[in-house]
């Protein structure tokens, strides 16, 4: 298991853009259709905006018609730690960054075969490292 990177909210601030900010640390939401890797179609991984651990490969990235990047498997399972959430008045599963506990968004049943499940991420907890790279 890797080891948690622990930082103070103004290490975190001086860091992030103030939008990243708002959804790694402060669970914030990016307006659907907005992100620049909703509709992002290049082959390589998906690592987390806040400490760069790989999450994600565009090989399980697919188009939900949500608003948001969807994936239907994690890149590893002990990188995204999930925990229940109430807010809003729903119960849903929140997913984070198991390195940074940066929050990525939500995970839902209702993802295609093989896994039936949906990753659905704000694109300002990402960053993109293309095949080539």
């Amino acid at each position: 298991m890797e080891e948690k990177i622990k930082k103070t909210d103004a290490e975190w601030k001086a860091e992030l853009t103030p939008e990243q900010y708002d959804v790694l640390r402060k669970k914030g939401t990016e307006r659907p259709f907005t992100g620049k890797y909703n509709i992002h179609k290049e082959k390589g991984m998906y690592v987390c905006a806040g400490c760069g651990s790989p999450l994600f490969s565009s090989d399980t990235k697919f188009d939900s018609g949500c608003g948001w990047p969807s994936f239907f498997e994690a890149l590893d399972k002990e990188k995204i730690k999930e925990v229940r959430d109430l807010s809003f008045g729903m119960v849903r599963i929140e997913i984070l960054c198991a390195k940074c506990d940066g929050h990525l968004g939500h995970v839902f049943d209702d993802g295609p075969k093989p896994t039936g499940l949906r990753y659905c991420v704000n694109s300002l907890s990402l960053e993109f490292t293309s095949k080539e790279q």
